[in-house]
Protein backbone atom coordinates (compact mmCIF):
# COMPACT_ATOMS: atom_id res chain seq x y z
CA UNK A 1 0.00 0.00 0.00
CA UNK A 2 1.51 3.57 -0.86
CA UNK A 3 0.57 6.33 1.12
CA UNK A 4 0.44 10.07 -0.27
CA UNK A 5 0.25 12.60 2.22
CA UNK A 6 -1.57 16.01 1.86
CA UNK A 7 -0.54 19.09 3.76
CA UNK A 8 -3.80 20.79 3.39
CA UNK A 9 -4.71 20.82 7.25
CA UNK A 10 -1.82 20.66 9.96
CA UNK A 11 -0.69 22.43 13.09
CA UNK A 12 3.02 23.44 11.66
CA UNK A 13 2.38 25.77 8.53
CA UNK A 14 2.71 24.28 5.10
CA UNK A 15 6.57 24.71 4.86
CA UNK A 16 6.87 22.99 8.43
CA UNK A 17 4.79 20.37 6.92
CA UNK A 18 6.10 19.60 4.30
CA UNK A 19 9.83 19.53 5.58
CA UNK A 20 8.19 16.99 8.17
CA UNK A 21 6.64 14.66 5.44
CA UNK A 22 10.28 14.60 3.05
CA UNK A 23 11.96 13.76 6.41
CA UNK A 24 8.98 10.75 6.70
CA UNK A 25 8.15 7.18 5.41
CA UNK A 26 5.55 8.82 2.83
CA UNK A 27 5.50 7.61 -0.51
CA UNK A 28 4.49 10.60 -1.86
CA UNK A 29 3.75 14.33 -1.05
CA UNK A 30 0.17 14.96 -2.07
CA UNK A 31 -0.54 18.54 -2.95
CA UNK A 32 -4.13 20.04 -2.99
CA UNK A 33 -4.43 23.34 -5.21
CA UNK A 34 -7.70 24.86 -5.17
CA UNK A 35 -8.73 28.01 -7.81
CA UNK A 36 -11.56 29.53 -5.42
CA UNK A 37 -14.00 28.51 -8.44
CA UNK A 38 -14.37 24.80 -8.51
CA UNK A 39 -14.02 24.51 -4.64
CA UNK A 40 -15.06 27.66 -3.16
CA UNK A 41 -11.64 27.46 -1.22
CA UNK A 42 -8.34 28.96 -2.79
CA UNK A 43 -4.86 28.66 -2.35
CA UNK A 44 -3.81 28.60 -5.85
CA UNK A 45 -2.05 30.13 -7.73
CA UNK A 46 0.42 31.08 -5.27
CA UNK A 47 4.04 31.52 -5.74
CA UNK A 48 4.98 30.29 -2.67
CA UNK A 49 3.61 27.22 -3.03
CA UNK A 50 5.52 26.49 -5.93
CA UNK A 51 8.68 27.52 -4.10
CA UNK A 52 7.84 25.05 -1.26
CA UNK A 53 7.43 21.90 -4.25
CA UNK A 54 10.81 22.59 -5.55
CA UNK A 55 12.53 21.94 -2.37
CA UNK A 56 10.41 18.93 -2.31
CA UNK A 57 12.84 15.50 -2.02
CA UNK A 58 9.18 12.98 -2.55
CA UNK A 59 7.74 12.68 -5.79
CA UNK A 60 4.41 15.08 -6.40
CA UNK A 61 0.88 13.96 -6.36
CA UNK A 62 -1.02 16.71 -7.31
CA UNK A 63 -4.42 17.17 -7.03
CA UNK A 64 -5.93 19.91 -8.93
CA UNK A 65 -9.98 20.65 -7.63
CA UNK A 66 -9.40 23.86 -10.56
CA UNK A 67 -12.35 25.25 -13.44
CA UNK A 68 -9.82 25.22 -16.42
CA UNK A 69 -6.71 23.26 -15.29
CA UNK A 70 -5.05 23.78 -18.45
CA UNK A 71 -4.19 27.18 -17.86
CA UNK A 72 -1.91 25.89 -14.96
CA UNK A 73 -0.27 22.49 -16.41
CA UNK A 74 2.80 24.09 -17.90
CA UNK A 75 4.12 25.33 -14.45
CA UNK A 76 2.84 22.55 -12.59
CA UNK A 77 4.85 20.13 -15.34
CA UNK A 78 7.99 22.00 -14.23
CA UNK A 79 8.01 20.59 -11.27
CA UNK A 80 8.55 17.29 -12.29
CA UNK A 81 5.20 15.49 -10.67
CA UNK A 82 4.91 12.06 -10.97
CA UNK A 83 0.81 12.23 -10.81
CA UNK A 84 -1.63 14.72 -12.18
CA UNK A 85 -5.17 14.50 -11.03
CA UNK A 86 -7.72 16.28 -12.75
CA UNK A 87 -11.99 16.20 -11.96
CA UNK A 88 -13.79 14.75 -14.49
CA UNK A 89 -15.74 18.12 -14.11
CA UNK A 90 -13.06 20.45 -15.22
CA UNK A 91 -12.45 22.49 -18.57
CA UNK A 92 -10.85 20.71 -21.46
CA UNK A 93 -9.95 16.96 -19.96
CA UNK A 94 -8.68 15.29 -23.07
CA UNK A 95 -6.61 18.01 -23.91
CA UNK A 96 -5.62 18.06 -20.50
CA UNK A 97 -4.92 14.80 -20.57
CA UNK A 98 -2.70 14.53 -23.61
CA UNK A 99 -0.77 17.11 -22.44
CA UNK A 100 0.30 15.11 -19.45
CA UNK A 101 0.79 11.90 -21.57
CA UNK A 102 3.38 13.86 -23.74
CA UNK A 103 5.38 14.85 -20.50
CA UNK A 104 5.38 11.40 -19.55
CA UNK A 105 3.18 12.18 -16.17
CA UNK A 106 0.97 9.90 -14.77
CA UNK A 107 -2.60 10.61 -15.96
CA UNK A 108 -4.80 10.87 -12.98
CA UNK A 109 -8.82 11.67 -13.14
CA UNK A 110 -10.43 12.93 -9.76
CA UNK A 111 -14.18 12.06 -9.38
CA UNK A 112 -16.27 13.75 -6.45
CA UNK A 113 -18.60 11.34 -4.16
CA UNK A 114 -21.82 11.92 -6.10
CA UNK A 115 -20.54 11.14 -9.63
CA UNK A 116 -21.98 8.48 -11.30
CA UNK A 117 -19.58 5.97 -11.86
CA UNK A 118 -20.35 5.45 -15.72
CA UNK A 119 -19.29 8.66 -16.58
CA UNK A 120 -15.14 8.14 -16.09
CA UNK A 121 -16.23 4.59 -18.30
CA UNK A 122 -14.92 6.43 -21.52
CA UNK A 123 -11.65 7.67 -19.54
CA UNK A 124 -10.66 4.58 -18.42
CA UNK A 125 -8.34 3.40 -21.40
CA UNK A 126 -6.57 6.31 -21.21
CA UNK A 127 -5.47 7.15 -17.41
CA UNK A 128 -3.26 5.77 -15.51
CA UNK A 129 -4.89 6.72 -11.41
CA UNK A 130 -8.37 7.18 -10.54
CA UNK A 131 -8.72 9.32 -7.43
CA UNK A 132 -11.69 8.79 -5.59
CA UNK A 133 -12.33 11.72 -3.44
CA UNK A 134 -14.59 10.37 0.16
CA UNK A 135 -15.06 13.57 1.27
CA UNK A 136 -16.27 16.69 -0.40
CA UNK A 137 -13.28 18.16 -2.39
CA UNK A 138 -11.94 21.40 -0.98
CA UNK A 139 -11.80 20.99 2.84
CA UNK A 140 -9.45 18.69 5.23
CA UNK A 141 -10.25 17.07 8.13
CA UNK A 142 -13.62 15.99 7.02
CA UNK A 143 -15.19 12.54 7.88
CA UNK A 144 -14.91 9.13 5.63
CA UNK A 145 -18.35 8.79 3.56
CA UNK A 146 -19.39 5.49 3.05
CA UNK A 147 -21.38 5.80 -0.05
CA UNK A 148 -18.49 6.13 -1.80
CA UNK A 149 -17.26 2.51 -1.34
CA UNK A 150 -19.62 1.20 -3.85
CA UNK A 151 -17.43 3.25 -6.19
CA UNK A 152 -14.71 1.48 -5.31
CA UNK A 153 -15.92 -1.91 -5.60
CA UNK A 154 -17.31 -0.66 -9.36
CA UNK A 155 -13.94 0.26 -10.33
CA UNK A 156 -12.09 -2.91 -8.76
CA UNK A 157 -14.19 -4.31 -11.38
CA UNK A 158 -12.63 -2.65 -14.57
CA UNK A 159 -9.36 -2.58 -13.11
CA UNK A 160 -9.37 -6.43 -14.70
CA UNK A 161 -9.48 -4.87 -18.34
CA UNK A 162 -7.79 -1.76 -17.82
CA UNK A 163 -4.67 -1.31 -16.11
CA UNK A 164 -5.05 2.25 -13.98
CA UNK A 165 -4.60 2.13 -10.26
CA UNK A 166 -7.12 3.08 -7.77
CA UNK A 167 -6.23 5.94 -5.19
CA UNK A 168 -8.64 7.18 -2.26
CA UNK A 169 -8.51 10.40 -0.43
CA UNK A 170 -10.73 11.73 2.81
CA UNK A 171 -11.43 10.62 5.84
CA UNK A 172 -8.02 8.07 5.68
CA UNK A 173 -7.24 6.53 9.20
CA UNK A 174 -6.51 3.29 10.65
CA UNK A 175 -10.15 2.58 10.99
CA UNK A 176 -11.00 3.77 7.59
CA UNK A 177 -8.64 1.87 5.89
CA UNK A 178 -9.53 -1.36 6.78
CA UNK A 179 -12.41 -0.22 4.68
CA UNK A 180 -11.01 0.65 1.44
CA UNK A 181 -7.35 -1.50 1.76
CA UNK A 182 -8.86 -4.29 -0.39
CA UNK A 183 -10.04 -2.06 -3.62
CA UNK A 184 -7.14 0.81 -3.57
CA UNK A 185 -3.43 0.60 -4.41
CA UNK A 186 -2.76 3.67 -2.53
CA UNK A 187 -4.31 6.27 -0.14
CA UNK A 188 -3.82 10.30 0.63
CA UNK A 189 -4.17 10.95 4.27
CA UNK A 190 -3.78 14.61 5.70
CA UNK A 191 -4.63 15.58 9.01
CA UNK A 192 -4.75 11.83 10.34
CA UNK A 193 -1.07 12.52 9.68
CA UNK A 194 -0.26 16.03 9.91
CA UNK A 195 -2.00 16.72 13.49
CA UNK A 196 0.06 13.94 14.88
CA UNK A 197 3.13 14.16 16.46
CA UNK A 198 4.72 10.85 15.14
CA UNK A 199 4.24 10.76 11.27
CA UNK A 200 5.79 7.31 10.46
CA UNK A 201 3.86 5.66 13.13
CA UNK A 202 0.62 6.70 11.23
CA UNK A 203 1.74 6.11 7.92
CA UNK A 204 2.43 2.74 8.75
CA UNK A 205 -0.47 2.37 10.42
CA UNK A 206 -2.27 2.88 7.07
CA UNK A 207 0.27 0.48 5.19
CA UNK A 208 -1.28 -2.80 7.10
Amino acid sequence: MEVAVSFLKNKLGIEKTIEKINQSKADYLHVDLMDGIFVKEKNYPDETIHDYLKKSKKALDIHLMIDSPINYLEKLISLNPKTIYIHLESKNLKECLNILEKNHIRKGIAINPDTDITKIIPYLPLIDVVLVMSVYPGVGGQTFLDKTLSKLEELKKYQEKYPFLINIDGGINNLTITKVKYYVNMVVSGSYVCLSDNYDAQINSLRG
